[in-house]
């Protein structure tokens, strides 16, 4: 491949949101009640923003939620050209007219994984796009050469050097068999973004069953593609000329809604927690069921009630993460919290992510008993009374669980790295205030390097 230039480092404008560092001051020991709405899903938004550049005319999203991972992603696309107003109401609307600026730079990256998703609608519309090798939270090595070889398999031709992927094609990508070794989400919806405009047939194995990946499916096929799923691990796409604008409004999140259910069980008292949809819940709402917590499950809301301290009443169990529709890994901290107040020894087997049990050493502070086995297996022994305590958090999930421990927790707890958990949860400080907790935040100076 050709050695096309870096674009200059000082003739792009780039002004990224700044994340400025932040910590939780909670005073815990308050059991919670009431009810909280569920915001949309943050990892089925972010595929939809980057999926907007797949056409010049305007798609509206309804039920984008407030969280910092979108406003990233809106900076990047408004520099790339992308013109994105959004509403109050969590509308947001996105028009690709010309992008002619199609270079994703290192610092939109660093900030956010899904950045990456851009590669695959850039690639098919526009032929070219030079992006950034992704950052994201620390929870283990999440290499993106799958969506590489996707792409290459659709007859792009890609170069890595300097920490970016300079990607082409002559004419429009061409429809193939993409194989994955292994289920990946990511790699999934970045085959579709770039099969939807590609000629011919594409057929992506084993693609990932993941509901935010059928919602994304949803939006392209009213976009005008041509998407379905042809077997439970099967996706197959007949590529179109081109696609047009379309509205749709973005499923309810399933992680925040697992999050509200573990404050119920682990704090104590009783939550009512609208607007999900239940059958997306099934792997978490097991282990609820076989810990003996008490829930149920009205149409779209999800009950779930707890006792202050845990009391030793939930059942030891032992939980295994696994794609869709298994334990989601993303939910593995919070169930993984509720084991913490089960009477005996429970066992956590993280298959996706080797390095995602981390946050377990921040949950020592607050008095719990765990033992980090190897990088994917943990033992938690129970049940634990929590003790205020201090901690930092490492990534965007284990930050929300850490949260649940503080608030679990009688007395004052400080959580360093907020912006990591608001990063993911809108609204979250002001849903908990409603449940009856006592939370704010705080910003902290950087500190200078060593």
């Amino acid at each position: 491949m050709s050695k096309e230039p870096m674009p200059k480092p000082f003739s792009w404008e780039y002004r990224p949101t700044v994340l400025a560092k932040e910590a939780f001051h909670i005073t815990g020991g308050r059991p919670l009640s009431g009810s909280v709405r569920v915001s949309g899903a943050k990892n089925a938004a972010l595929k939809m923003m980057a999926a907007s550049v797949l056409t010049g005319e305007t798609l509206r999203l309804e039920n984008v939620p407030e969280i910092l991972d979108i406003e990233v992603l809106r900076d990047t696309l408004r520099d790339l050209g992308v013109a994105v107003e959004r509403e109050s109401d969590g509308t947001m609307d996105l028009t690709a007219g010309d992008v002619e600026w199609l270079f994703v730079p290192l610092e939109a990256a660093a900030k956010m994984r899904a950045s990456f998703m851009l590669l695959g609608p850039l690639l098919a519309r526009f032929g070219r796009v030079i992006i950034s090798n992704p950052g994201g939270d620390r929870i283990g090595r999440r290499p993106v050469n799958l969506h590489v070889d996707a792409m290459r398999a659709l007859g792009a031709e890609i170069d890595y050097r300097d920490g970016y992927y300079f990607a082409k094609s002559s004419g429009r990508l061409r429809g193939a068999d993409i194989t994955f070794p292994h289920v990946t989400v990511m790699g999934t919806e970045n085959a579709m973004l770039a099969a939807v405009l590609a000629k011919g047939t594409t057929r992506i194995q084993p693609a990932a069953q993941e509901p935010e990946v059928d919602d994304l499916i949803t939006l392209l096929n009213a976009m005008g593609a041509q998407v379905q799923r042809t077997a439970p691990d099967v996706i197959e796409i007949q590529g179109v000329d081109a696609l047009h604008g379309a509205t749709h409004r973005v499923m309810p999140d399933r992680i925040e809604a697992g999050t509200f259910a573990t404050a119920a069980a682990v704090i104590g008292g009783s939550i009512e927690i609208t607007e999900i949809e239940p059958a997306h819940l099934g792997g978490f709402l097991q282990v609820l069921e076989r810990m003996g917590v008490e829930h149920s499950v009205t149409g779209k809301t999800l009950r779930v009630s707890g006792t202050p301290q845990g009391e030793g009443s939930y059942k030891a169990v032992d939980i295994t993460t696994a794609p869709y529709p298994g334990l989601a890994t993303d939910l593995q901290p919070s169930a993984g919290l509720i084991l913490t107040r089960a009477s005996g020894i429970s066992n956590i087997h993280e298959t996706i992510f080797e390095d995602r049990l981390e946050w377990l050493v921040g949950l020592r502070n607050f008095g719990a008993q765990v033992e980090i086995l190897d990088p994917r297996h943990a033992r938690i022994s129970g049940p634990t009374t929590f003790t205020a305590a201090e901690a930092d958090i490492p990534d965007l999930r284990a930050g929300a669980t850490l949260m649940l421990a503080a608030l679990a927790a009688p007395g004052e707890s400080r959580i360093h790295g907020a912006h990591h958990v608001r990063r993911g949860y809108a609204t979250i400080e002001e849903k908990f205030r409603g449940l009856g907790a006592e939370l704010t935040h705080v910003s902290e100076e950087e500190k200078s390097p060593a």
